[in-house]
């Protein structure tokens, strides 16, 4: 579709619903005036050949299952509104050019395939390894243009790079091949690309719930990964999700990252398996003294976690099945969120004692909903990031002015669930 017909699109009474399903009522109003703007900035790059296309991503929101997805436990995570919007235009040549609003050109030659050093932590990366996954697979890929925005928050724990890789991905299957590559599959070509190319050690699930959208249950146990979608509407529950970026910086972080996955497969290892999936948790209890003296009483503790927060995420989905209200998750909710800052020790790095942001956010929190209810839990990866709060709505004004008087304007952000995905493989309008 040409810029000015792919634009008229924008203002009809289709996209006017589709918006509407993606940003909910707060966030629609938006969406034609970002979309148009990224069509007018894509018209304007040189070497594009070929009628647009658009691509959404969105991030995503962790309900239970933190730090599980690496040793393939399971989880339940949420797809959320703020996205990462690109509008494509293949191009003649090899040459992949990604503008993103606020950021410099990321320019990459599809000639060259080989992981670089030079690249590791940047957007090329993601592009150059992205490309690599798809040219294994048999897909021969050719170079495009692609003008992007991301309104999902770096350093927020709503996986920004996660979604960024998804949009990547998708626009090299739609682009290249034939477009029908089933979301897991795109959701594992992206984690591969942050491991190998990107340089950071990662499980499945920011991916995989980006990729397929809506509320989803995942258990990275079974082959393939099981998954179970739900309705999950909080615009009717009384409470209000959110989180709190604590104004942390995540650099020089990744070694406390990996240490997570690393010391829960040495308990794994133990028992000479991989992964503390293949291992029972009563077998871990048998064994404490001698799992204590090889791996430390960090690793034991890790271990401990992973089980007791698989049998949470079981707990929810059965809650979600029934369609329990909100409030009947606040208790796993809750244990889930001791769990981490006490076994899971990823609340705080503690290379700064003075500073701890994380910690603060949650004895706060705990404070403001000590009255009315709610829950709160460290979010995503942790470490100098993000807590997730549910917040009794007719409260969350206020709630939002006390933290933001905290930890700055804008640090609270609203999330709304997305109902469901846009279908597998396909683009905007696919």
């Amino acid at each position: 579709m040409d810029c000015e017909r792919l634009k008229k699109t924008f203002t009809s009474a289709s996209a006017a619903e589709l918006f509407q399903r993606l940003y909910g009522k707060d966030g629609a109003w938006n969406a034609p005036r970002r979309y148009t703007a990224l069509a007018d900035g894509l018209d304007a790059m040189e070497g594009g050949a070929g009628d647009m296309r658009v691509f959404v991503a969105p991030g995503r929101t962790e309900l239970c299952g933190n730090h599980t997805d690496h040793n393939l436990g399971k989880v339940i995570a949420a797809a959320v509104q703020l996205d990462v919007v690109g509008i494509a235009r293949p191009r003649r040549d090899k040459t992949v050019v990604f503008r993103s609003t606020g950021f410099s050109d990321a320019v990459v030659d599809l000639s060259d395939l080989c992981p670089r050093a030079s690249e590791r932590g940047a957007t090329e990366s993601l592009i150059r390894g992205m490309a690599a996954e798809f040219n294994r697979m048999g897909v021969a890929v050719r170079g495009f243009n692609v003008c992007a925005d991301s309104t999902v928050p770096k350093g927020s724990g709503l996986s920004s790079s996660a979604a960024v890789e998804v949009l990547l991905a998708k626009i090299y299957d739609s682009l290249n091949g034939d477009g029908q590559t089933p979301s897991l599959e795109l959701a594992k070509i992206a984690q591969k690309t942050e491991n190998v190319y990107f340089g950071k050690p990662c499980g499945l699930m920011d991916q995989a719930a980006s990729a397929i959208g809506g509320a989803v249950f995942m258990d990275f146990g079974k082959s393939p990964v099981e998954t179970e979608t739900f309705a999950f509407n909080l615009e009717e529950s009384g409470y209000t999700l959110c989180v709190v970026n604590t104004g942390g910086s995540h650099a020089n972080l990744t070694p406390h990252y990996a240490a997570i996955p690393s010391e829960m497969k040495s308990v794994a290892a133990f028992f000479e398996k991989f992964y503390l999936a293949e291992v029972k948790r009563a077998d871990v209890f048998a064994e404490i003294g001698a799992i204590r003296a090889r791996c430390g009483d960090r690793a034991l503790l890790r271990a401990i976690h992973f089980f007791d927060e698989n049998q949470r995420v079981v707990e929810i989905r059965e809650l979600l099945r029934k369609r329990s209200p909100v409030s009947a998750l606040f208790d796993i909710v809750q244990k889930s969120g001791d769990s981490s800052w006490k076994l899971l020790q990823n609340v705080d790095a503690m290379t700064n004692p003075r500073k701890q942001n994380v910690a603060l956010a949650l004895a706060l929190t705990k404070e403001f909903t000590a009255a009315s209810g709610g829950a709160y839990r460290v979010h995503g990866g942790g470490f100098d990031g993000t807590i997730q709060a549910y917040i009794a709505t007719e409260d969350f004004p206020k709630y939002q002015v006390f933290m933001e008087g905290v930890f700055g304007a804008g640090s609270v952000t609203k999330l709304f669930i997305r109902p469901q995905a846009l279908p597998p493989g396909a683009d905007f309008y696919g």
